[in-house]
């Protein structure tokens, strides 16, 4: 039924839930907040919409957030390790290709086993959602990202609600949503994680000839010497 204690049910004020109207046209559901599921790891998703699958709600519009690791189907990407550079570089057009599994997300987020009906079990897990993909030839990482415009549930891994780029990059916008996490003791080493980086020592010597290079050429010497220091004390 309509929600009574917001004012946008009644249509008559959409400009303070610009991102609620923009999702949802009718108007009784512009109220009802996204659930965001975190877990630590893809594999707990895959345990979690099997159980989803065996309640009530196996036909709550869903969806799964994951990496192009999981989702992309494009033979050469597929197989490269810097996926994500070679996927953007593709979808920019750089070398006069573009990807035509990308331009084929509609099929695959639109397909009919996606979208909640009645009497069907709709819960789907990214192997679903990939092997479908595959037989439309549609790109899974990209139609998951736009069933979260109208999924009541959105199912990830911990950093894309924790680590504020991913959350930025993926579009997800927690305020007034519901967040759940699985597990949540390992929340502090995710958060670490998530602001943490890592180098080798042989990244600290080559970074530290590099900059004693630019030292010895007077190239910004007042930029590059205090940073070489930390090079030669980290080493």
């Amino acid at each position: 039924g309509p929600c009574t204690e917001c004012s946008c049910s009644s249509g008559k004020e959409p400009d303070k839930h610009p991102s609620h109207t923009k999702k949802k046209e009718n108007g009784d559901q512009l109220c009802v907040p996204k659930i965001f599921f975190g877990t630590r790891t893809h594999k707990q998703i895959s345990q979690i919409t099997r159980e989803l699958k065996r309640t009530a709600y196996s036909c709550v519009p869903m969806t799964i957030l994951s990496s192009r690791d999981y989702t992309c189907i494009h033979p050469v990407v597929s197989n490269s390790s810097n996926r994500n550079e070679m996927c953007v570089e593709l979808l920019e057009g750089k070398h006069g290709k573009s990807c035509s599994y990308y331009h084929s997300v509609h099929k695959l987020s639109e397909h009919h086993a996606l979208q909640a009906a009645p009497g069907m079990c709709q819960a789907w897990d990214i192997e679903d959602l990939v092997s479908l993909g595959r037989k439309l030839r549609a790109c899974a990482y990209f139609a998951a990202r736009e069933l979260m415009m109208g999924a009541d549930i959105v199912f990830c891994p911990y950093n894309y609600l924790l680590d504020p780029q991913i959350r930025d990059s993926m579009d997800i916008k927690l305020k007034d949503q519901v967040v759940i996490l699985d597990e949540a003791h390992n929340i502090e080493d995710c958060a670490r994680e998530s602001v943490s980086y890592g180098v080798t020592e042989g990244q600290l010597r080559a970074a530290r000839e590099e900059l004693e290079l630019m030292v010895s050429n007077n190239i910004r010497q007042k930029h590059h010497e205090p940073l070489r220091a930390v090079c030669c004390s980290l080493i």
